[in-house]
Order: C-alpha cells, then sequence, then structure tokens
C-alpha cells in the first residue's frame, strides 16, 4: 500500500511538472528587412533595418553595410527600438551588390547573427568608409566585430 501511495505522489508530481512547465524560449527571428532581401534598387536607401518577430536587448548590436568594392558604406552606430536593429548608409558608391550584416542580442539573452544583400543598379557618387575586416568582399569575414559578444 505504501508503494502504491509513493508512485501515485510521484506520478502527481510529474504530471503537475509537466503541465506547469513554462514554454521554452525560441531565438529570435528575423522577419522583414528593409531594403528587401535581394531587393533591386535604382538608388541607394538612406537606412537599413531587420525586423525580428521578439525585443531585442539594446547592447551590443552590430551592423555593418558592405559594398561590392569590399568597404563599409554603413554610417554610425546601429539603434535598437524594440524588435528593430537599423543603421544609416553613407551615400552609396559603384554598382553592385551590398551585404548588410548584423549581430543582436535577443530578448533570452542569445546571440543572433545573419546577412541579406540588396543590388544597386546605378552607381552613387558617395565615398567609402574603410575596408571591411577581412579586406576582400569576397571574404568569409562579416566585418561586424566580435569583441562585443565575448562574455568575460
Amino acid at each position: 500500500m505504501r508503494r502504491l501511495a509513493i508512485a501515485a505522489c510521484v506520478g502527481a508530481l510529474w504530471l503537475i511538472a509537466t503541465m506547469t512547465a513554462p514554454e521554452a524560449s525560441a531565438h529570435a527571428a528575423r522577419v522583414a528587412t528593409d531594403p528587401a532581401d535581394n531587393a533591386v534598387l535604382a538608388a541607394g536607401p538612406e537606412r537599413v533595418s531587420a525586423t525580428f518577430n521578439e525585443q531585442l536587448q539594446t547592447t551590443f548590436a552590430a551592423m555593418t553595410v558592405v559594398g561590392p568594392d569590399g568597404n563599409v558604406w554603413s554610417a554610425g552606430d546601429p539603434t535598437v527600438h524594440g524588435a528593430v536593429v537599423g543603421i544609416g548608409l553613407r551615400p552609396l558608391g559603384p554598382a553592385g551588390t551590398y551585404t548588410v550584416n548584423y549581430r543582436v542580442t535577443s530578448a533570452d539573452g542569445h546571440v543572433v547573427s545573419g546577412s541579406w544583400s540588396f543590388r544597386l543598379t546605378v552607381s552613387g557618387t558617395g565615398t567609402p568608409g574603410p575596408p571591411a575586416a577581412g579586406g576582400t568582399a569576397g571574404g568569409r569575414d562579416s566585418g561586424v566585430p566580435v569583441w562585443p559578444f565575448i562574455v568575460v
């Protein structure tokens, strides 16, 4: 009888624990970009942004725009407002593919990174920033600094 009572208690506790367990939180996922991924533009935008499915932490956001020449075309620091991270752009230069690289921290504390591209069809007259980290447009380095994401 005592074994049956213990088994019933264990079963009841297991049932309570599984029925009331909080839902697992997924990492932030990008749901929209401006300009859209693979957009074809005749003129460069003044700003790029990415929208996520949940709030982002305002600290340690990083975003760069690297042009077809391998130079950085983003200007200033990225801003985070709720679920949107964005950065201003210099007036764009050569026609070609521009890649937006980002790294943000989701509400649950996980770092989320990725990229998207858009194509400029008409060259602009802008002056580029410095070469992107890695030095080449075709390199694997995203140009987004890693140091803000190293946990001490």
